[in-house]
């Protein structure tokens, strides 16, 4: 028989999130300017390009030579570029998001970055704890190879460590420095990816009970006051669907013909995903009581102007519903993993939303994969 108080026990335990930050890489480039900067003229590419519902993007395009072409990159140095992208925009990520959520690196128990645009060991949670100085007893781990569906890997993954650990500040950050993750060749097959992915970082920071005293300090001044407006939702409950038959639907693997890692995108993947976003959408909800029109927040991955479309279709969501998600597409294109935290912080910028209210995060990548989150304010 449960213990008495055991629900509510586990209730209690259910991580929040207390804070959320973004970074991206410097400069950013309308889809013109790219099309322009790598001389595309071919109709067929720059339509994909210009119909992507994609404005700008960050990106670190390759230096120009005496002609003012682009330079080609070996792999070696797309490997130097990701490594020092996501390393700078993983560190701005991170100290916005402990801003918001009234800490600092002293604070940090546990860190998780997360990347797919480039391999690195040791992995970056140990490179940023040796470049930001955080505490060398700060336990870490590294999601690596999952694509844009890996952030909410993660946060399933972090929010159970965290409620393992009550008291104690953990974050996941999710780096991609996409524009390391290129093989442009102006051909059709590879017009989708390149029209679509720009840098950026995304960091979250969660922690279930009270903040521990003893390690932390109580938050005082703007600190606490920080802590206080950026108290987020409860993570209630994680739902996956993978679908084997897509595996290789979505890929980062290696081109032999232009001797790098590359992207591959199949064009029905957007259908696809979109025919299986009911299905878990409705595990995520089952035993829960709620219905799809009981959730008031949605925060879909900004995974492609089709991909977004067919998940709006499928689940019966309005332009309203999904506001962030294009509006992240829009203004960043497609930063992976770390999308849907793009949307949430612009949720919490809104300011519009209420306790009690639900919301549902879901993301999408290889696998080819669909991963759902219950949150409630």
């Amino acid at each position: 028989m449960p213990q008495p108080g055991l629900t509510a026990r586990r209730e209690f335990l259910h991580p929040r999130i207390v804070g959320v930050g973004t970074a991206v890489s410097p400069t950013s480039y309308s889809q013109q300017e790219v099309l322009d900067a790598f001389a595309i003229t071919d109709p067929r590419v720059r339509s994909v390009f210009l119909n992507s519902a994609i404005e700008r993007r960050h990106l670190t395009l390759p230096a120009v030579d005496a002609t003012g072409a682009r330079v080609a990159e070996p792999q070696g140095d797309l490997l130097a570029k990701h490594k020092q992208l996501a390393i700078t925009m993983g560190a701005d990520a991170l100290r916005a998001c402990l801003k918001r959520a009234g800490a600092d690196l002293a604070d940090l128990r546990h860190l998780c970055c997360v990347t797919s645009t480039g391999f690195l060991t040791p992995g970056l949670s140990a490179l940023l704890i040796r470049e930001l100085g955080i505490d060398r007893h700060c336990s870490r781990s590294d999601i690596v190879g999952m694509g844009c569906n890996a952030g909410l890997n993660a946060l399933g993954v972090v929010s159970g460590w965290a409620a393992a650990h009550p008291g104690e500040l953990a974050v996941v950050l999710c780096t991609e420095a996409c524009s390391a993750a290129y093989a442009m060749d102006s051909t059709m097959r590879t017009a989708v990816v390149n029209s679509l992915f720009g840098d950026g970082a995304g960091a979250v920071a969660l922690l279930a009970g009270e903040r521990t005293g003893e390690r932390a300090g109580e938050p005082t001044g703007e600190q606490a006051g920080a802590a206080e407006a950026e108290e987020g939702p409860r993570l209630l409950k994680f739902a996956s669907c993978i679908i084997p038959e897509a595996i290789g639907a979505m890929r980062y693997d290696w081109d032999r013909d232009l001797a790098r890692f590359s992207f591959f995108l199949d064009p029905q993947i957007p259908y696809v995903v979109g025919a299986h976003a009911e299905i878990v959408v409705d595990r995520l909800l089952a035993g829960t009581g709620l219905r799809r029109s009981d959730i008031s927040h949605w925060l879909v991955h900004s995974g492609g102007k089709k991909v977004i479309d067919a998940v709006g279709v499928n689940l019966g969501l309005t332009r309203y519903d999904m506001r962030h998600t294009t509006g992240v597409l829009r203004d960043y294109g497609n930063v992976s993993s770390g999308s849907f935290l793009f949307s949430y912080e612009r949720l919490l910028d809104e300011g519009v939303t209420q306790p009690g209210e639900f919301g549902v995060l879901m993301t999408m990548g290889p696998g080819s994969t669909l991963e759902t989150a219950l949150v409630q304010w």
